[in-house]
């Protein structure tokens, strides 16, 4: 057995190698061992209580918590669709459930936080617990980790045996990559069972890891280098999700913008092949990508990005305009460099949408350096700004350089949200008539949420009519992140989907019929358990009884 210093095994095949003796072998052996009898002491009991575990796995109730990105919700998805289509019962309220499936995210120190502040609380309830995501497949010997099951980002697919194991006491880690002849794959199949959160929008991720060594990075030592899906496999992912009334499909990954270059083809390809694939009235969202590999396909990406059943709407974070701050973070682009692809898609494609990400404060960054990212973020006036603060995270090469002070970060994130809202991205929209895709419903529960051709966020009346479709609205009101619209009297309300989507909860991959049961055995409680869990559970008794029987006979003609 390997002692504390080896390194972690990720799976239990790993244990064995070609050198080890055979089942067939191990059991050829056990005819020349002959048991020793032993004297039975006088005191002894002759007769024990018969002690069974009746605790069946598929039976419990699980909550799960997501924190993190979109590639992460939809690992989220896979891994809640897997256990309900086993038999799992997903909750929503934690306190009844016997096991928490904590699914971590580490870009940010208080993303870590809540994780581990989740893991103690649910120790404190005595629940059961597993965790999943990028906090333990890149730290897996964290101490707060000890005695965790642990499922690894690539090992999704094999949620049930590891659920199955911590339901019944032990301890299991999967933390392997996918390969195939050497070759690191982007995941686990595409075609698992999933329970969406929203049954109208379908999270794709396209490929895993990225290309850069970013020096603030985590994530990067969790997802690792890029490694991508085949092109067919997504386009039949996609198909196979507007076959269940998807409306809207979203394109994830650490890095949309280096798909393919691991495998022979590239994004605008794969783009191209979903788009014959969309439904008229359903919409097409790309995630985000870094600068230096959509620099390359700029020409494409516009003319992808202007074609109706795909959102305007493109995701470039910068992180800094300052040539010297990107240089320590390793970005591989210069300020430069982002101008030219924000320039030439705001040309090609007039009201694109643009959206950044801003880290304030970085190791080494002076006052000079930030006035540079203050006067980017004046001249684009960018719509949606996702301002961080630098947090060092732990093994990384940033975490080593000399840190400005927090008071001075701090400062400087104030400045910049102040900036950000001293401006009004949507007030020229006033009196606008837009055709908007509604989707959700709002935080509030007062309006849903629908988006137009430029992913712009539009509140619409709270019609159940308008779920799911296509509406045309006047804009009446706008605000810093939204704006709201009245349907245009007697304008037609397009349905976008080919099939009626699936009800909440509804698991995605599955027919109508092991839905159906699937719906049945989780409506009634582990404590009641349906018709044929009681009829497992008679047959186990008997199984029990009889091994018991042959189990004392046993050990008296031993002793």
């Amino acid at each position: 057995m390997p002692s504390a210093c080896d390194p972690t095994i990720d799976d239990i095949e790993d244990m064995v190698s070609a050198q080890d003796p055979t089942p067939h072998e191990r059991q050829y052996a056990r005819k020349s061992i002959v048991p020793r009898s032993r004297r039975r002491k006088l005191d002894q009991q002759t007769t024990e209580e018969l002690q069974t575990d009746s605790l069946i796995p598929g039976t419990q109730k699980i909550w799960m918590r997501t924190w993190g990105c979109s590639h992460n919700s939809s690992d989220g998805e896979y891994m809640a669709g897997q256990l309900a289509a086993s038999g799992y019962k997903m909750t929503d309220d934690p306190a009844e459930a016997d096991l928490w499936l904590l699914n971590s995210c580490t870009v940010k120190n208080p993303a870590e936080d809540h994780f581990r502040n989740s893991i103690k609380k649910a120790q404190d309830q005595d629940k059961k617990v597993v965790v999943a995501g990028c906090v333990p497949q890149a730290q897996p010997r964290m101490d707060y980790l000890k005695g965790l099951s642990i499922i690894g980002v690539q090992q999704i697919d094999r949620v049930v045996e590891v659920v199955d194991e911590a339901v019944k006491g032990h301890s299991v880690r999967l933390l392997g990559q996918k390969k195939d002849n050497g070759r690191r794959l982007g995941g686990a199949r595409l075609d698992l069972p999933k329970i969406r959160k929203n049954p109208l929008i379908e999270i794709i991720s396209i490929n895993t890891g990225c290309l850069n060594a970013c020096t603030y990075c985590k994530t990067k030592h969790a997802r690792g280098d890029l490694a991508s899906y085949p092109v067919e496999e997504l386009v039949e992912r996609a198909r196979q999700s507007f076959q269940e009334g998807v409306c809207e499909i979203w394109l994830t990954s650490e890095d949309t913008g280096a798909y393919g270059r691991d495998i022979g083809t590239d994004l605008p390809t794969l783009l191209w092949k979903l788009v014959e694939e969309i439904p008229d009235g359903a919409m097409l969202r790309l995630g985000m990508t870094n600068p230096p590999y959509i620099l390359q396909h700029l020409e494409e990406m516009a003319k992808i990005l202007a074609h109706p059943r795909v959102y305007a709407f493109l995701h470039v974070p910068v992180q800094s305009a300052s040539d010297s701050v990107l240089m320590d973070m390793k970005r591989e682009y210069c300020a430069d460099d982002f101008r030219r692809v924000v320039d030439f898609l705001k040309e090609r494609v007039p009201g694109i949408t643009i959206a950044t990400d801003i880290i304030c404060g970085f190791p080494g960054e002076t006052e000079s350096d930030f006035q540079e990212t203050m006067e980017l973020v004046r001249t684009y006036r960018f719509p949606s700004l996702f301002i961080n603060q630098f947090y060092p995270r732990p093994g990384t090469p940033a975490a080593k350089m000399e840190q400005v002070p927090a008071h001075v970060k701090k400062q400087r994130t104030k400045e910049l949200s102040a900036l950000f809202h001293s401006y009004n991205p949507y007030d020229h929209k006033m009196g606008e008539r837009q055709k908007v895709l509604v989707t959700e419903e709002s935080f509030d529960a007062q309006y849903y949420v629908a988006h137009n051709k430029f992913y712009q966020q539009v509140l619409v009346p709270k019609n159940p009519e308008f779920k799911g479709k296509m509406v045309e609205v006047d804009i009446y009101e706008t605000g810093k992140h939204y704006m709201k619209g009245r349907l245009v009297e007697e304008s037609p309300v397009f349905t976008p989907s080919i099939t009626q989507p699936l009800q909440p909860g509804e698991v995605s991959g599955l027919t109508q019929e092991l839905n159906g049961l699937q719906k049945s055995s989780s409506s009634s409680s582990s404590s009641s358990s349906s018709s044929w869990d009681s009829e497992q559970l008679k047959l186990l008794s008997v199984v029990f009884a009889i091994l018991a029987i042959l189990v004392v006979f046993i050990l008296e003609k031993i002793y």
